[in-house]
């Protein structure tokens, strides 16, 4: 387990994250919303975070960018309600399902409807090991089928023990979270959007900002 509260923790501890999640390993860390469970965004490495998880391998993850720069680098495509939509709220609990991808991002990270969701997360922390891995990370709350999300590394400690005694699963100690709702989800596949789920940017706030291009 790492701390990572202060500018200082956090600018140790990513070089061993970086090194872990090169290795394969899987991440357990805070985010803007909840505790989230991570990977590199290879076959290998989302085959066991589905198996840390306790999920169906064909239920996807989303994926933590940087900003629409690196999204767009791995092939994503944002239509203008996604252009619009992250330009307003991006980094924040946005997540937008893009088209794009292919060749570039396993097949595992689709959902039904073809597209990969995807988020710039405001946790300065996460956003600057985002940066420094220099490739997506893997996301999905951190918790067995279930359960409520783990609000603290104490109770991820509990839940996870064996992985992390394995060295298979790294936490990140960013103290105890508030009850905070998760992202704001959008279909930005199709022409027009398609709210998927109301978390933390309700409706009305999204169309205050995007007007039409809003779903």
């Amino acid at each position: 387990m790492l701390p990572f509260r202060t500018p200082d923790e956090i600018t140790r501890a990513i070089p061993e994250v970086v090194a872990h999640l090169g290795r394969g390993g899987l991440l357990a860390y805070p985010t803007e919303t909840v505790y989230g469970l991570g990977s590199e965004p290879t076959a290998a490495a989302l085959a066991a975070l589905a198996v840390l998880k306790g999920r169906p391998a064909d239920k996807p993850f989303l994926l933590l960018v940087s900003g629409r720069t690196m999204a767009e680098r791995w092939g994503l495509v944002f239509s203008p309600s996604a252009r619009a939509l992250s330009d307003a709220f991006w980094p924040g609990p946005l997540t937008l399902v893009l088209r794009g991808g292919e060749g570039k991002l396993p097949d595992q990270l689709r959902g039904r409807e073809g597209g990969i969701a995807v988020r710039h997360t405001s946790h300065a922390g996460i956003a600057r090991l985002v940066a420094a891995l220099g490739r997506p990370l893997t996301s999905t709350s951190a918790n067995r089928p279930g359960q409520p999300p783990a609000p603290g590394a104490d109770r991820l400690a509990d839940v996870f023990r064996p992985e992390i005694e394995r060295g298979d699963l790294l936490v990140l100690d960013g103290g105890v979270l508030g009850n905070v709702p998760p992202s704001t989800l959008v279909d930005c596949t199709t022409a027009m959007p398609r709210m998927i789920r109301e978390g933390a940017i309700p409706r009305a706030e999204l169309r205050r900002a995007a007007g039409r291009l809003a779903p």
